[in-house]
């Protein structure tokens, strides 16, 4: 029997940043998405922006990191970290270093900058693998003849998620250094009446970002808690974790769409045209995330690959989760007019109603059917969001979306889902080295048959793209 024990370190590992991720949401207060807001306001020095949103970060995460400090060991003790208290000063200390890379970043998608947003954030993921390799591979292979007895003492007392811990603190120390030119001229400046304005704007988003972390993250705890007690709980959330993973071509798209979304749509907001701009940016932020999709679940086969033989159980709720990245990707494009129109308040309420479901969905049914409920659930969240933020918005702050042709793009992407599936189901007869033969040129056709409807449909547009029109016929 395969050793499963990695398998629960993953769960264990995932279930701890889950909770990271919650509370780095604390740490920063929404402060980004109203930096973005009040620099496009021509009455308001950016420099003073800059000067008032780090500041309140630098002190608010001072004060974060040393009240949780004092309670280190019952937190802890939730985590089931094994007798670890030291990795929650750990965790304090990476939320803490992200935190304040936050306005920094900011800064440089504000002014437009993604050059050195994107090599600093490709620079904080190489060395992230570095030092996990380093600490994971490399160390316990060399350490005997390279580090003294203290130093091999101390690594031996730490399990991987606190290996992986400091590798993720390194990285965003490095990160911070490097963002160094965005914040080596601060200065604690705090503008008061401007910190009101900012806050006041702002704290709907700690709310929002609560909720919608919950949304994302709350079904890995709530499979820890409500499995049968004859069942290895962590073990699931590690096959779960893993198999989320997998719809990283549509997560990828999504965090850099969100990246640039929030200062492209404040900025573009004060053009007339500002509507049919953001209907186009929709239509074509869809067809990129049904591609994502195919690319994704009609290769399936060989994604697989990517996580080892014991997360493979899971693979059937890859498909689920990638329409539940679809709509929560849709969702935060329709969520623009809450935001311009400073009507935070109503984002806080779809959120929330997102934020029931999942707890309802998932206290109901996860006991049942375990991963595949929390799957489920997710996608009706996401879905629901979706129709919820489209109906309302379009009252308060009309954008001509093409719904019609949104649509059909998603309803022939699913056509094309179901086809491969359906030879799938006919090629289980076949030797195991036949179904991969067969299977791949199948999958191959349909991805470039939704690519020809694509062009077909969008060929007027396509040509008028100078980087796509010669390819167009």
């Amino acid at each position: 029997m395969a050793d499963t024990s990695g398998v629960r370190d993953y769960g264990g590992y995932s279930l701890l940043y889950s909770w990271i991720a919650v509370t780095n949401i604390i740490f920063t207060y929404g402060f980004e998405t109203g930096y973005f807001r009040f620099s496009n306001k021509h009455n308001i020095c950016r420099q003073l922006l800059f000067q008032t949103a780090f500041g309140s970060i630098i002190i608010s995460t001072a004060l974060f990191i040393i009240i949780l400090s004092f309670f280190k060991v019952s937190i802890n003790n939730f985590m089931n970290l094994e007798g670890h208290p030291e990795y929650i000063l750990w965790c304090l200390c990476l939320i803490g270093l992200d935190a304040l890379c936050t306005i920094p970043f900011a800064k440089l998608r504000q002014e437009n900058r993604p050059k050195k947003y994107a090599l600093i954030k490709l620079a904080g993921i190489i060395v992230n693998i570095i030092f996990t390799l380093f600490f994971l591979v490399w160390l316990p292979q060399n350490n005997k003849n390279n580090f003294n007895d203290s130093i091999i003492q101390w690594l031996n007392n730490q399990n991987r998620i606190g290996l992986l811990l400091i590798a993720n603190i390194l990285q965003n120390f490095i990160v911070f250094l490097m963002l160094f030119s965005e914040w080596k001229n601060f200065k604690f400046k705090i503008d008061i009446k401007l910190w009101i304005k900012l806050f006041k704007y702002s704290a709907p988003m700690i709310f929002i970002g609560l909720a919608g972390m919950i949304n994302e993250v709350m079904d890995r705890q709530m499979l820890a808690k409500l499995l049968p007690a004859n069942i290895d709980a962590q073990k699931v959330v590690g096959i779960y974790a893993a198999n989320y993973k997998l719809a990283i071509f549509i997560t990828l798209f999504i965090q850099a769409f969100k990246m640039a979304a929030e200062p492209f749509f404040f900025n573009q907001s004060r053009e007339a045209n500002a509507p049919i701009v953001y209907a186009r940016v929709m239509k074509w932020f869809v067809i990129i995330l049904s591609l994502a999709f195919l690319f994704s679940a009609l290769y399936l086969d060989i994604w697989q690959y990517l996580i080892g033989a014991p997360y493979r159980s899971g693979l059937d709720i890859v498909p689920i989760l990638l329409c539940a990245n679809i709509c929560l990707g849709i969702y935060y494009n329709l969520s623009v007019w809450y935001k311009l129109t400073d009507r935070m308040q109503m984002g806080l309420y779809i959120t929330v109603f997102g934020t029931i479901i999942t707890l309802v969905g998932n206290y109901i049914f996860i006991p049942h059917w375990g991963i595949y409920a929390a799957a489920w659930t997710t996608l009706l969240c996401y879905a629901s969001m979706m129709i919820l933020t489209y109906l309302i918005g379009q009252k308060i702050y009309f954008i001509p979306y093409q719904v019609k042709r949104i649509v059909l793009y998603l309803c022939m992407m699913l056509i094309c889902f179901l086809l491969k599936m359906y030879f799938d189901h006919l090629s289980l007869s076949f030797s195991n080295n036949l179904q991969m033969l067969t299977r791949l040129p199948v999958a191959t056709i349909l991805f470039l048959s939704y690519i020809l409807l694509i062009i077909k449909i969008e060929r007027k547009e396509l040509k008028e793209m100078p980087l796509i029109r010669k390819f167009v016929p």
